[in-house]
């Protein structure tokens, strides 16, 4: 890769990407005094990602692994500081259930992160279940742990909110210009977009979600972009439904797919299945719903939640961009530490992005994360920062 050359128009750093994780990074870094300048291929927010949808799970006893709790109960505090800086309301608590066997990976993993960092939560069998919430109807041999601080954010307002707040905060934001290479060298970073521009930075943030491996050409980072569906659907008979009434819920079907459910937010039950889709890449992927994509939907509904299994109201496509591991990537790409690479976060990670951008500006600024992220470090993974021969 070249080397940048002298410079005019230079700031302290550059983000590539403005969804979730590149509106946090960008409001944190400019309100940290740097001179930012970010691009969008698009115009924040829009359904071509991985930061739409309505509506967004955010839980505390995390299955994944425990190491994330530290890191989601700093993101909520992060919401309710963006809450308070945009005078919007972008968290609703709804409550939460992982569901399933006592030893299947959701409810097992969610009371080992739950014991080891002292969530505070319930186990609930499936009759209690019931009881408790009369539209979920659990098998009898699934028990749920319900944590009641669990809840829904809503990432299209979160992500103009952020926006707003990096533009207040000085922040230069390029909508509509997509990147089209960037070089690195001892100087800083070259960034040069579609428009013909070329920008200049001692520093580069890349956050593009599903489209970051166009932006890593040389660099061996395992990425899939998986294509997963969200359906929404009038329930049979809306009682039990409201979000006062409902929680949101992770299902683990020991005999198929685990998937997610939402309360009636005002626009239908949410449902959608979680991994499983078919691989593609953003810019060949198929956005339109297909009967099947809904059958397997309902499958699950008429089985689990009944009541919601009613008429078609909408669906969207989402994709996830998927790391082996399914864990995110929040790291130095290069040697000199000129280039941080973010995000990939296999599906689950819209909750995070509050505190993404704190630990991303912080990386930026030569300083310790004020959280634990050495679990998302690219040295987990062979070869992942080598350049290809002849780059």
């Amino acid at each position: 890769m070249n080397q940048p050359t002298s410079v005019v128009d230079r700031y302290d750093v550059i983000v590539v990407g403005l969804g979730i994780m590149g509106s946090a990074i960008a409001w944190r870094l400019a309100r940290s005094g740097l001179r930012v300048l970010a691009f969008d291929s698009y115009t924040p927010p829009h359904i071509l990602g991985s930061t739409h949808g309505r509506s967004r799970i955010i839980r505390e006893a995390y299955f994944e692994h425990p190491s994330y709790v530290p890191f989601i109960r700093r993101a909520y505090e992060l919401w309710e500081e963006t809450e308070r800086e945009a005078g919007e309301r972008l968290f609703l608590r709804t409550g939460g259930l992982m569901i399933g066997r006592p030893d299947g990976e959701i409810v097992s993993g969610a009371l080992a992160s739950a014991l080891e960092h002292d969530v505070e939560h319930e186990v609930l069998t499936a009759q209690e279940i019931r009881q408790l919430f009369p539209v979920l109807v659990p098998g009898r041999e699934m028990v749920g742990v319900l944590e009641r601080r669990a809840g829904v954010l809503y990432p299209e307002l979160c992500i103009q909110s952020q926006l707003r707040l990096a533009m207040d905060a000085g922040a230069g934001l390029r909508l509509n210009e997509p990147v089209e290479c960037w070089s690195a060298g001892s100087a800083g970073v070259e960034v040069r977009t579609a428009s013909g521009g070329t920008h200049h930075a001692a520093r580069l943030v890349l956050a593009a979600g599903p489209w970051v491996s166009e932006l890593l050409d040389g660099y061996d980072v395992p990425l899939e972009v998986e294509r997963q569906l969200m359906f929404w659907l009038d329930p049979v008979n809306s009682a039990g439904f409201a979000p006062e009434e409902c929680p949101i819920a992770v299902w683990d079907d020991p005999d198929g797919p685990a998937f997610y459910t939402f309360p009636d937010l005002g626009e239908g039950v949410k449902i959608a299945i979680h991994h499983g889709g078919v691989i593609t890449n953003p810019r060949d992927v198929d956005r339109t719903p297909d009967g099947g994509d809904e059958a397997a939907v309902r499958k699950l509904l008429a089985r689990f939640v009944p009541a919601a299994n009613g008429s078609l109201r909408d669906a969207a496509v989402c994709l996830y961009t998927n790391t082996p591991d399914q864990h995110f990537i929040i790291d130095h790409l290069d040697e000199a530490k000129r280039v941080v690479l973010v995000s990939p976060c296999s599906g689950h990670g819209f909750k995070f992005a509050s505190a993404v951008g704190e630990a991303v500006a912080a990386l930026v600024n030569d300083e310790p994360a004020p959280v634990d992220i050495s679990l998302f470090r690219l040295s987990r993974f062979e070869r992942s920062t080598t350049k290809s021969q002849g780059s």
